[in-house]
């Protein structure tokens, strides 16, 4: 059963890891890896970096969980620097390697350029591309933004890209993340109402850090800090282990939120960290650890 299949069934769980840039590094993540696991998830994704950097960690990855058995694995892909026969033989590749479930993405500009140099612009024609070539031996994910995209200038344009992903083969929609829930919900009516059916994998940023959760939030993403987490913030700004500890809880009642709007998987970023997942999943009571 497909991982969209599966969401429309019941609520699953998938997780959110990148490649390190040392052996060490990927050494750790393994063992990380390894305590996921045990919690079932459905699928986990891997991310690599702006241009195509970490990309043959990325494929080491994702070969080591197919060959793990224990989880789906799903590659991140994008357009950066990518033409129509390096995807054709990226995508032949990762298939050879067990690796069917990809999330298909426009990618991060390099650093001082602003343009994709390959054969797409944009995610949907990549989409489309990877399901004309590959049809149903693969399934593609795809991204949605319920803050709107930094580029687009409002939100029913960035929802009528999304139903052209839609419309170019995307099986499922994997979202950015956000703290603001009364956003979310009204960007799950939005796209609903747009003719948008497919599946949604909430992309959920732990609370641990206050400098990183302000960078999430900033840097790129263009994300609110809603009222609630601003106010978390201030309680907690000199005492790095009261915002951990309480960032956990606020983590928690994010994800039954999640779950009361209808959401069909979570989808944690593990930050290739076990422990603060471990806890947050546990502090829950949602899903059940094997030991």
């Amino acid at each position: 059963m497909s991982i969209a299949e599966k969401m429309k069934k019941r609520t699953t769980l998938s997780f959110e890891v990148f490649p390190p840039k040392t052996e060490k590094g990927m050494d750790k993540l393994k063992t990380v890896l390894d305590e996921l696991y045990k919690w079932s998830p459905d699928w986990i994704s891997c991310t690599y970096g702006a241009g195509g950097s970490d990309k043959g960690y990325n494929l080491e990855i994702c070969r080591a969980m197919a060959a793990a058995g224990r989880t789906v694995p799903v590659s991140h892909y994008t357009c950066i620097h990518h033409t129509r026969a390096d995807i054709d033989a990226d995508i032949s590749q990762y298939i050879d390697a067990g690796v069917t479930d990809f999330l298909a993405l426009r990618g991060d500009f390099v650093p001082g350029e602003d343009q994709t140099h390959g054969d797409f612009q944009h995610a949907d024609g990549l989409i489309r591309h990877m399901r004309d070539t590959f049809g149903d031996k693969i399934t593609v994910a795809c991204s949605g933004i319920p803050e709107g995209h930094i580029l687009s200038p409002d939100m029913s344009s960035d929802t009528a890209f999304l139903k052209r992903k839609q419309d170019a083969g995307a099986d499922l929609i994997v979202t950015q993340l956000t703290f603001d829930m009364d956003r979310f919900a009204r960007w799950l009516e939005e796209i609903r109402a747009a003719g948008v059916t497919l599946p949604v994998a909430v992309g959920v940023m732990p609370v641990l850090d206050r400098d990183k959760c302000i960078r999430h939030c900033l840097s790129m993403n263009g994300c609110a800090i809603p009222r609630s987490l601003a106010r978390h913030i201030s309680k907690y700004y000199d005492d790095p282990e009261g915002f951990r500890d309480a960032g956990m809880d606020y983590t928690v009642q994010q994800l039954y939120q999640y779950l009361e709007l209808g959401v069909n998987d979570l989808h944690i970023y593990a930050l290739n960290q076990s422990a603060a997942v471990d806890e947050i999943l546990r502090r829950s009571g949602l899903f059940t650890k094997s030991e």
